[in-house]
């Protein structure tokens, strides 16, 4: 039996993944911060750079546990390996982004639109696509379609650990997942700030400062995927002091951007 408060987490992580981009979008298209070219290219940039080539890179660098590398079981490497991964990715993918193709879209407004698809389409994949698929493998398991239908075509263990997952994830974790969605969007927004300043300047410093503050954030989730720290609530505290740090450089940014920021 499901436990009702678990599907009630799942649809709250949904309806947060969702409604907090779309949310920022109605915000900025009121406040006239909205440009869709820079939307529609952090999109694309996340797309190509973080799932498609990253995702590559993990495959050939990551052990399926997850947890290690395939050459070795330093959990340092590991570790050092999963923070910066993202943000070499990420934040290179940003910079190609204004310098190539937006070499038009340098404003304030287009450092927010940017940094509203990249973390939009993530929060959408990750935390709405996530939901959803717990939700489908609930309804299974209720049904008893799960054990029959998709279980056989599992590896030993993996229906199993599935199952468990779903049956014992409690609410709050998918709260906090809805939760980490929106943190995560707002910290895009001031990235994507910050390597705009750094094409404006034409410093490529910029990015590098990018790049660290995203390895820095990231290491918190490394340790835990690495079962170095297990108290999830430390590693959400440390997410939510990024993100809060990320809206008060957001803010600032604009009177940089207005200012003129050229250097």
């Amino acid at each position: 039996m499901i436990n009702p408060l678990s599907i009630a987490g799942m649809a709250a992580q949904l309806v947060m993944s969702l409604l907090v981009p779309l949310g920022l979008l109605i915000y900025f298209h009121k406040k006239k911060w909205l440009s869709w070219k820079p939307l529609g290219v952090g999109i694309l940039i996340f797309l190509l750079f973080s799932q498609v080539l990253e995702k590559a890179l993990h495959v050939v660098m990551i052990d399926p546990s997850g947890t290690s590398l395939k050459w070795t079981d330093s959990v340092a490497l590991f570790v050092l390996y999963a923070a910066l991964a993202a943000g070499v990715f990420e934040e290179v993918g940003r910079y190609v982004g204004f310098r190539w193709m937006l070499k038009k879209h340098h404003e304030y407004k287009d450092g927010l639109s940017f940094g509203l698809g990249h973390g939009g389409i993530e929060a959408i994949l990750i935390g709405v696509f996530g939901a959803v698929n717990a939700l489908v493998l609930a309804s299974l398991i209720q049904s008893g379609m799960f054990d029959k239908t998709i279980a056989p075509t599992l590896p030993d263990g993996q229906a199993e650990l599935i199952k468990d997952q779903i049956l014992h994830t409690p609410f709050a974790m998918y709260i906090l997942g809805g939760l980490e969605r929106a943190l995560a969007l707002v910290f895009h927004i001031a990235m994507s700030l910050l390597v705009l300043l750094g094409v404006r300047k034409r410093n490529f410093r910029y990015v590098i400062y990018a790049i660290l503050l995203h390895a820095l954030m990231d290491t918190a989730p490394a340790l835990y995927q690495a079962h170095v720290v297990t108290n999830v609530w430390l590693i959400e505290a440390v997410i939510f002091l990024f993100a809060v740090a990320a809206f008060l450089f957001t803010r600032r940014m604009k009177e940089t951007f207005e200012g003129g920021g050229e250097g």
